[in-house]
């Protein structure tokens, strides 16, 4: 066994993400079969009160295509919706009723991107997961479709897996798909082969990546995992993405998949998710001193260093922050609504709270709520 996948077997709280493709059946609902050999596969790693596992699946959309009558995922947000609405009660009603028969308890989270890139929704949510972990339930965890509009919406559960593997602090994501790996080529075609290690982007800068499942029920494809796998190893998380047939070999630490090292430190920092989990309403233009400050000196974004301001947002919305030449170097959670600031531009701190009062007197983007994206 080499050393990483040492690592794997190592690995104490694992977060396990599956896609609809693995879950149903190509016309819509879930594939009782497949559910029951999935947890079969779950509930033994756990079974020695040693691992925890965080479950991210997919499938709530997929499972209630059939139910409502729809051939195909539908295009549309309501509808997707409406299908999100009625199959995420099977999807979890399934897991329960598997779970069970190992004496295990699930526990539903839903999770918005705007419910974890905000301080208090941040801590709310790991604090939930936490306690679901440790009063041994297995946290069942999916976006939640129902209410998602598209401005806070994941996009994809790949990306909310390597979120939620940062959030939780896993040791371990695992990626589970209808693909056994990463290939340096159309898996379909002869003389491709599988990557075993990727220790950096350097490694996979010649692949071409397919962006199209299997299945055509789901919203991944192979560029959302291999993207996820570069979220979740850069906050410290090792990853390995196989298919979901071969789960059980991948947790034993077996050389299956593909094993993404982590490249970066681990850290409690809620600003992964306000990087990669959250939509910009909204655009600051900041003079070159404000992005000195900002990039170069992790300082806070006041008045005076704004230039200009586009978009409409509220106070407490994602806000992109821009040098001159309109380049994304920052991103931030605005303490004003948009049409507050172009009487703020330009201007001290000092002045505001003698003209408009002490609530004035404030930074426009706290320091402790911006991420910087291009040192």
């Amino acid at each position: 066994m080499t050393v990483a996948r040492q690592q794997v077997t190592q690995a104490r709280r694992i977060v396990v993400k599956v896609g609809s493709s693995s879950l149903t059946t190509a016309s819509g609902g879930l594939d009782a079969d497949r559910v029951d050999a999935l947890v079969d596969v779950l509930a033994k790693v756990r079974s020695g009160g040693e691992k925890e596992i965080v479950l991210v699946s997919s499938g709530a959309i997929a499972a209630g295509l059939a139910p409502l009558g729809l051939a195909r995922r539908p295009k549309d947000l309501a509808r997707q919706q409406a299908a999100a609405s009625v199959g995420q009660g099977l999807l979890v009603a399934r897991y329960t009723a598997s779970f069970a028969r190992y004496g295990v308890r699930v526990g539903q989270v839903l999770l918005t991107s705007d419910d974890t890139s905000r301080r208090a929704h941040y801590r709310n949510a790991y604090r939930t997961l936490d306690q679901l972990l440790d009063m041994g339930a297995v946290p069942v965890v999916n976006e939640n479709d129902t209410v998602a509009t598209d401005e806070i919406r994941f996009g994809d559960n790949d990306r909310l897996a390597a979120l939620v593997a940062h959030l939780v602090r896993a040791d371990l994501l695992v990626l589970l798909s209808d693909v056994d790996g990463l290939y340096d080529g159309d898996p379909a075609r002869p003389g491709t082969s599988r990557i075993e290690e990727v220790r950096g982007p350097a490694d996979i800068a010649h692949v071409q990546i397919g962006s199209a499942g299997k299945a055509g029920i789901g919203t991944g494809g192979m560029v959302t995992k291999v993207e996820a796998a570069r979220i979740a190893a850069a906050a410290g998380v090792p990853v390995v993405l196989t298919s979901a047939v071969r789960a059980a070999d991948a947790l034993a630490g077996r050389a299956t998949g593909t094993y993404f090292h982590s490249t970066g430190r681990r850290s409690a920092d809620r600003l992964l998710w306000l990087a990669h989990a959250s939509t910009p309403q909204g655009a600051l233009t900041l003079d070159d001193g404000a992005v000195r400050a900002v990039v170069h000196g992790r300082k806070s974004l006041l008045p005076a260093g704004i230039a200009a301001v586009e978009g409409e947002f509220s106070a407490g919305d994602p806000v992109e922050l821009r040098d001159t030449e309109g380049r994304a170097v920052a991103r931030g959670l605005v303490n004003f609504d948009a049409k507050e600031i172009p009487q703020l531009l330009g201007r001290s701190t000092r002045d505001l709270a003698e003209e408009l009062g002490p609530a004035y007197e404030r930074e426009v983007v706290h320091r402790d709520d911006l991420v910087v994206l291009h040192p």
